[in-house]
């Protein structure tokens, strides 16, 4: 039996499928970029109404929380109850790994959770302006072993609607305590595989973006699939959603037509929601990879193309992809 995703996914567009999705044209499409100079790439203080907040219990379970309400805050108030011991810390573009509970401040009731341990759903959050203001100042500026209790106005929630489905009024603050599990590696860890001759070659900046040359020979004909860094994490299923990097070119010229890497965090999309050469490329790959994939037409754009990334219906596509998380699609 499936788990039961927490209303808040639907609500939020939370999951694995964090950032983006396929585009009209069926390529990859980047994320959303967040301003690093905008509010929710700050850090955000502890106040007064989420020190006061009492949170009991050991992080990975199901906490106690305690609170007077009505509870009202206007501003987004964050206090770490547990210290975790993580060494990286969660930034803008960050993907963030969560259990989380969530109440309502006005009413003191608890109105969604992912649950705990094994009956968890698998939750992510992304510190990205795309999303809930103050979800992304509660995980940023965090590290793996957090847990975050955080209060947010509903301005950084769902502003002046409410949301009737969870008993939100209009004037209704939230409160979550927040678990971070893990934070989302930023570019491919696997362990370097041989390279097969013939195939593009790939260099790699400091911060994992590859560039991509080009070898002076005809494209081949059929598919080409090249894992050149091998991951140690869950295998990509069909259908699955997942967070990566990834940079395309044209075989033909040796121009980028399409990026991740040019905006804060990683793109997200299903699987079988891209064009089927890119979607093979990753299907039975491993979380932690990075893969080359040559796609001749007919398994990319076909005879049409796409003129808005100046592909025509002749050309030979080549990524790279990093593979950062994997995860089942939720349910529509």
């Amino acid at each position: 039996m499936s788990k039961k995703l927490p209303i808040l996914l639907t609500i939020f567009g939370l999951s694995l499928a964090l950032t983006a999705c396929s585009g009209s044209s069926g390529t990859p499409a980047a994320t959303t970029s967040a301003d690093p100079a905008s509010a929710t790439a700050n850090c955000t203080d502890s106040g007064k109404t989420s020190d006061a907040i009492s949170v009991t219990g050991d992080f990975g379970a199901e906490p106690t929380v305690t609170f007077d309400s009505p509870l009202k805050t206007t501003a987004t108030e964050r206090t770490v109850a547990i210290k975790g011991d993580g060494d990286t810390t969660t930034t803008v573009g960050s993907v963030v790994q969560v259990s989380f509970t969530a109440f309502n401040g006005a009413t003191g009731e608890k109105i969604d959770s992912t649950g705990y341990g094994a009956d968890a759903s698998q939750v992510s959050l992304s510190v990205a302006d795309s999303y809930v203001p103050g979800l992304v100042r509660a995980v940023n500026c965090s590290v793996a072993g957090d847990r975050v209790v955080a209060v947010m106005p509903p301005s950084d929630g769902f502003g002046d609607k409410g949301w009737t489905s969870l008993g939100l009024g209009a004037e209704d603050s939230m409160v979550f305590v927040i678990d971070i599990n893990g934070i989302q590696a930023t570019q491919a860890t696997g362990v370097d595989q041989p390279v097969e001759p013939g195939l593009p070659t790939v260099a790699l900046a400091d911060n994992g973006e590859p560039t991509i040359s080009i070898p002076d020979t005809d494209a081949p004909s059929d598919l080409k699939i090249s894992t050149l860094k091998k991951g140690d994490g869950a295998v990509v299923a069909a259908g699955d959603t997942v967070s990566v990097e990834y940079t395309g070119v044209v075989w033909a010229t040796g121009k980028t037509f399409d990026s991740s890497w040019n905006v804060a965090g990683p793109a997200a999309f299903a699987t079988d929601k891209v064009v089927t050469g890119f979607g093979d490329a990753l299907v039975g790959q491993t979380v932690g990879s990075q893969v080359l994939a040559v796609i001749p037409p007919a398994q990319g754009y076909g005879d049409a193309g796409n003129s808005q990334a100046g592909i025509s219906g002749t050309d030979t596509l080549v990524f790279v992809v990093d593979i950062l998380g994997t995860a089942p699609t939720p349910a529509a």
